[in-house]
């Protein structure tokens, strides 16, 4: 153990030198559409396992206070893991570890529908979680090695992807649950076909590997400076996302007497909102740059907390929610892309974003609902809010090193080999 706190993470090992320029160009972008593909593949597990929580709950037995401790162990079990996606792509090159690390996140969504007992989902929703944080941090890494090689950003629109994979397995979850099919034959079908897509979607993507002289990564050291403050800005995205996503019905329906219906309808807009920004995100920050687009995205992600905080009609809150959806879209990924460009050690300062992320999304749920019980659920956004003006004050700390100007994500190499 190389010191206390955060685990480090070498999402990839050093690259072997470039190909020839058009083979190269070419081989980029087949790797672009290929890391696409597997943001996709990677949403759409998430999506279709969402859809079937209540099954599970009532396979179980289990009540709604077991329910949301079986759940926080997705998080535990992701932040766990993370650091052996770095020793395990130094190993085997970060192509074959991304396509076992990708297989193994799509086959263990069965796991939680096989299990009988709280005993038995707990441990299955641990393993569920490491699983799905390992190769989120290989994808995420090559991400940002590819958009550094492109010399273009790319991570607004690979999260996109996510979120576009995330609602088409929540679409196919929703059509099996309405059809009464049984959890264990839909998820179980659902991880056979997104395991040979993610095996598919693998092959094209950047085959880097560790030069001889190169040393494993340490497995636990504590993250650089640069990782905690840029974590700090993808915080506030995170807990305004997960904020919106799990109470913005609730919200509706307690706090503006709403009818289910609607209510239901915000969170799948805010959703498609979130999609949608992203997918359109790398060109807002090819022309405006990565710190000019995060501040405006706070300044809207504000305006949309006030709107719902002061709301008196239920299309304003709705408007609200979609006004902190278009804000925040971005900011998890301009995050990830900024900690592959800081200092000498970027894929450590990787892992310890998304370390700082995947705690955001675990504490948001249970403190937006702490608050809400101690005082009210409009005091809880108002701490929503706060957070999303954090992105208009820590914006600056995404901006490229040595730039004057508010650069875009794809200004300067991460830390591997270039030709």
């Amino acid at each position: 153990m190389a010191g206390n706190g955060v685990p480090d993470a070498t999402p990839f090992p050093r690259s072997a030198p470039l190909p020839p320029p058009s083979r190269s160009s070419r081989e980029l972008r087949r790797a672009r559409w290929s890391v696409a593909a597997v943001f996709l593949v990677h949403g759409a597990v998430t999506g279709n396992f969402a859809t079937r929580v209540p099954w599970i709950q009532e396979h179980t037995a289990i009540t709604p206070g077991q329910l949301g401790l079986a759940l926080a162990f997705p998080a535990i079990g992701a932040s766990l893991a993370m650091p052996l996606a770095g020793r395990i792509s130094h190993r085997f090159g970060a192509r074959t570890a991304l396509r076992g690390l990708l297989a193994l996140w799509t086959l263990a969504l069965i796991l939680p529908a096989l299990s009988p007992s709280l005993y038995v989902l707990c441990p299955a929703l641990l393993l569920y979680g490491a699983s799905a944080g390992m190769s989120d941090v290989a994808m995420n890494a090559l991400g940002v090695e590819t958009e550094n090689r492109l010399d273009k950003p790319i991570m607004s629109g690979l999260h996109g992807m996510w979120s576009v994979g995330a609602l088409l397995g929540s679409a196919a979850g929703t059509v099996a649950a309405h059809a009464g099919t049984d959890a264990r034959l839909h998820l179980g079908g659902a991880a056979v076909i997104l395991t040979l897509l993610g095996v598919l979607a693998c092959q094209g993507v950047l085959d880097l590997r560790s030069t001889p002289e190169e040393h494993p990564p340490p497995r636990f050291t504590l993250p650089p400076k640069s990782a905690l403050i840029i974590g700090a800005v993808g915080f506030c995205a995170v807990f305004a996302e997960g904020a919106s996503l799990d109470w913005s019905a609730v919200y509706l329906r307690d706090v503006l007497d709403t009818d289910a219906g609607l209510a239901a309808a915000s969170t799948t807009a805010f959703a498609c909102t979130m999609a949608a920004a992203r997918l359109a995100g790398d060109k807002v920050v090819a022309r405006f740059g990565a710190v000019r687009t995060v501040r405006a995205g706070g300044v809207l992600a504000t305006v949309g907390g006030v709107l719902i905080v002061t709301a008196r009609h239920p299309a304003m809150a709705m408007g609200g929610f979609a006004l902190v959806g278009l804000g925040i879209a971005v900011v998890v990924p301009l995050a990830f892309a900024a900690a592959g460009r800081s200092g000498p050690a970027p894929s450590q300062a990787i892992a310890g974003v998304a370390t700082i992320t995947y705690a955001s999304g675990l504490i948001a749920p249970s403190a937006i609902g702490g608050i809400a019980e101690a005082t009210s659920l409009t005091v809880s956004f108002v701490m929503v809010t706060a957070l999303a003006f954090g992105l208009i004050v820590g914006a600056r700390v995404l901006r490229v090193p040595g730039s004057t100007a508010a650069a875009s994500p794809a200004a300067r190499p991460t830390g591997l080999e270039r030709s």
